[in-house]
């Protein structure tokens, strides 16, 4: 096993405001810089934070202090005292394993085992491929338990390598303990570019440079959906990006597919996932902004059985909201005018700042005023591998429905 650094934590106690304890006491993972009305030391990031009932002064909760964020205590426990050590940490990752179980039943190997807040561990990310293991961390308070993490993480899912990665508001920290983003902590790595499975279809991911930690596992459901109604049909794929969806309906049979993504390097990335598997359809490539090349399609009088819109996130902050309400209607406007008739329309969004409530209220709005006689195929939230908890409703983000054009 790599050697990663020993970094030894001390314990700070805090007292939070009324409002804050509320939410403590409803478990929500999340304290902030102006909730702390009393801290005991100043401290490091990974420094354990107990917080104490206001009142009573009895234990409430505990969890990571973070420095360099506003959010300054990441919470992992709540109710009666417990020590944070190995012994803690394994049994989490055991739970999370187990909530997995019924996904990796199925021809599967790449899979979320650590979902942050909710598996009870914010900021850190788990995702698995094939037998390469990425850590992603979105906060420093994690470098202090990472030998401890590693050895668990190593046994509970078997695999060989383990890579880190590291946010970019983390990696820009001036002492990161030497670790940096792309390294190898454990094991060994004879390609950048690890391939994996999913439902029995062949993608890969680069778990040194990929976005992420190489791959976006979370649409892993709607992608096996899209290529069981794929056989025969022509498809669109927009923001395609790796290929997710369009090498799922090749690999079941569709006819024709075009990928269309502003990055042609993203493209080629699809033309090599399309390659693992057997498929005997047309694979066509667009490089293009995704409004301006579905209007060029539409001038073109193109048409598609099935169009799939899965955009970025629109929303990355409040002030955001409004216009990414505005893309999602536009996008809606050009998909519905490129699906022939009883053809399916496959619209999402991974704004967690945009309700799902909202989101399909646009979708269905922008149908509506086209015209569109349709009927709901199917919703969909998050797969398995990425739990939504109901203490922490900031975690759901994915919402997608297919519609059916009569």
């Amino acid at each position: 096993m790599n050697i990663l650094p020993e970094i030894t934590t001390k314990t700070i106690a805090f007292k939070l405001r009324a409002k804050a304890e509320r939410m403590i006491k409803k478990k929500h993972p999340w304290v902030f810089e102006d909730s702390i009305v009393k801290q005991s030391i100043d401290g490091n990031a990974g420094d354990v934070a107990v917080i104490y009932d206001h009142k009573k002064n009895k234990f409430l909760a505990c969890g990571l202090y973070d420095p360099f964020s506003p959010i300054k205590i990441k919470m992992l426990h709540f109710g009666k005292a417990t020590k944070i050590d190995s012994f803690f940490f394994k049994s989490k990752i055991q739970k999370a394993f187990e909530k997995r179980a019924e996904l990796l039943k199925t021809d599967t190997n790449s899979y979320r085992l650590i979902y942050g807040e909710a598996d009870g561990m914010p900021s850190f990310i788990a995702d698995v491929y094939n037998n390469v293991l990425v850590i992603k961390l979105y906060s420093a308070i994690w470098f202090p338990y990472l030998n401890d993490l590693l050895t668990v993480l190593v046994e509970i899912t078997s695999c060989k390598t383990v890579v880190l990665r590291l946010s970019r508001n983390v990696a820009k920290l001036k002492n990161n303990f030497g670790l940096k983003d792309g390294q190898v902590i454990y094991g060994k790595l004879d390609n950048n570019v690890v391939e994996f499975m999913e439902h029995g279809i062949h993608f890969s991911a680069n778990v040194i440079y990929g976005h992420k930690t190489g791959y976006f596992l979370d649409h892993r459901e709607n992608r096996r959906r899209v290529g069981s109604l794929s056989k025969h049909k022509t498809v669109l794929d927009v923001f395609s990006y790796a290929g997710g969806f369009s090498v799922h309906a090749l690999a079941n049979g569709a006819k024709e597919v075009t990928s269309l993504d502003i990055s042609s390097q993203a493209l080629k990335v699809a033309e090599q996932n399309a390659k693992l598997n057997k498929f005997s359809g047309v694979h066509k490539t667009i490089a293009a902004d995704a409004f301006k090349g579905l209007q060029e399609l539409i001038n073109q009088k193109n048409k598609f059985d099935i169009v799939i819109i899965d955009p970025p996130s629109f929303a990355k902050s409040a002030k955001e909201i409004e216009r990414a309400k505005h893309s999602y209607e536009r996008l809606a406007n050009l998909g519905c005018k490129l699906v022939n008739d009883n053809g399916i329309l496959v619209l999402a969004s991974c704004s967690s700042r945009i309700v799902a409530d909202d989101f399909f209220a646009i979708c269905e709005s922008s149908l509506q005023n086209n015209s569109i006689q349709y009927k709901i195929l199917d919703t969909t939230l998050h797969d398995l591998d990425h739990p939504v908890i109901l203490s922490f409703p900031e975690g759901a983000y994915l919402k997608c429905r297919y519609y059916q054009f009569n």
